[in-house]
Order: structure tokens, then sequence, then C-alpha cells
């Protein structure tokens, strides 16, 4: 593995459980063993970082979305794989997905980095409105009405429970946070 990417990894993993302003280039030296001079080296700024950050969990995310898309069969099937995705990233309450944590604490974030954070928010819901035209044919979620305001509701559904797994350390707030949408699952 190349610095870059270990420095990317590590950095990932700070910033998703300590927060972007939790870490500096110096906890990022020392979690890879690197100087401090070689992170500046990859990354010369905070905010070039997070552009990276953002810009390569945003490539792996749609990946996956995508790799749902193919492998289920059903918008019932595709809402449970997205959850799955988010209840991972939480990690039993100890983590938060990425860009939740950078959407948390977005005015330490450069123009640029904001701007892809909201383009990841944007392809994340843009995929989830046709799962829920889908569900509308295919009856595998219940009572769905307008496909748009639900993608935009679910994202703001687990993002708020990983927030509140989070906060309390508790994995059963975000499933009890998701509760009402996995129920709907026909």
């Amino acid at each position: 593995m190349d610095t870059q990417t270990r420095l990317l990894d590590h950095a990932e993993t700070l910033a998703r459980t300590r927060g972007f302003d939790g870490f500096s280039f110096a906890d990022l030296a020392l979690s890879t063993e690197i100087r401090k001079a070689s992170v500046h080296y990859h990354f010369p700024a905070k905010a070039d970082l997070s552009l990276a950050l953002i810009a390569r969990y945003r490539g792996v995310f749609l990946e996956k979305l995508h790799g749902i898309s193919q492998a289920e069969p059903t918008a019932g099937a595709r809402v449970l794989a997205f959850l799955d995705l988010y209840r991972a990233a939480s990690d039993g309450g100890r983590s938060l997905c990425l860009c939740v944590a950078l959407s948390v604490t977005q005015r330490a974030l450069p123009d640029a980095a904001r701007a892809e954070l909201a383009a990841f928010h944007r392809d994340v819901t843009a995929w989830l409105e046709p799962v829920f035209r889908l569900a509308q044919a295919d009856g595998s979620l219940r009572h769905v009405t307008d496909p748009r305001a639900e993608a935009s509701a679910a994202m703001a559904q687990v993002e708020g429970a990983q927030i509140m797994a989070r906060a309390a350390r508790d994995a059963t707030r975000f499933e009890a946070a998701i509760q009402s949408l996995v129920a709907r699952v026909i």
C-alpha cells in the first residue's frame, strides 16, 4: 500500500471516530509512523486532505450502491442493503460514515470539500429516488407516495440515526431510529 493511501485510510478512521477537527497532521504522522513533513508532502494543507478524503469516499460509496442495484432485484432489498452500509459505518455506535462526520463540522472544510460533500449527498439521494420509485412498482416497500421526498427522508433518517448512536455509543439507537423504514419492507 502506498503512503498516500495509508494516510487517507488513517485520516478517514480519525475523522470518522474523532471528527475532522479532532486530529492534526501530527496525529496522522504518528498513526502512520511517518514524519509530519511527509504528510505535508502528500497533502500540503488539511483542506487538501479533506477534499481527497471526500472524493475517495464518494467514489467507493457510489460503487457500493451500484453493486446493490446489480445484486438486489427489489426495492425493499435495496433499502435494506443501503441501511446495512450505514449500519456497518456506524460500527456499533463507535463511528460515523465519513460524510456524516464531515457534515457535522462543515465549517472546518474549504469550499471545494463542501461542494464534494454536497455532491455525495446529492448522488446518494439520486440513487435512492429510483429505488423508491421501484418500490411503488414492485410493492416491496409499503406506503411510498413521493419517491423524491422518501429519498430525502431516508438520507436524513440514516444520518441522524448514526449521530444518535455515536452520541450514545449505543448501536441500539441506530436500530431504533431506522426501525420505521425497516418495518415498511415486505
